[in-house]
């Protein structure tokens, strides 16, 4: 019998779905700064480079609008999915 190793769910996709249901939740308002890259990661208590990961899946999803030197905001329902 073959068996194929359980891989354990990524963690930049339990990084991006913290986020999403804060999003979801309307804790924080459409056009809202999200805090600072090392903030966040310090707060969720995960490395820079995962954090990241899960920005860009959510910038992708349309979620989050990343600004390089001004910061990552949440995007407008009107912008969301282009």
């Amino acid at each position: 019998m073959r068996l194929q190793a359980v891989e354990p769910r990524r963690l930049y996709r339990q990084i991006a779905d913290q986020i999403r249901t804060i999003i979801g939740n309307g804790e924080v308002a459409p056009g809202a700064r999200l805090p600072a890259e090392r903030d966040l990661a310090r707060q969720l208590g995960v490395s820079r480079p995962s954090l990241r990961e899960a920005l860009i899946a959510l910038e992708v999803e349309g979620l989050l609008d990343v600004r390089v030197g001004s910061g990552i905001y949440v995007s407008q329902p009107g912008e969301r999915g282009r």
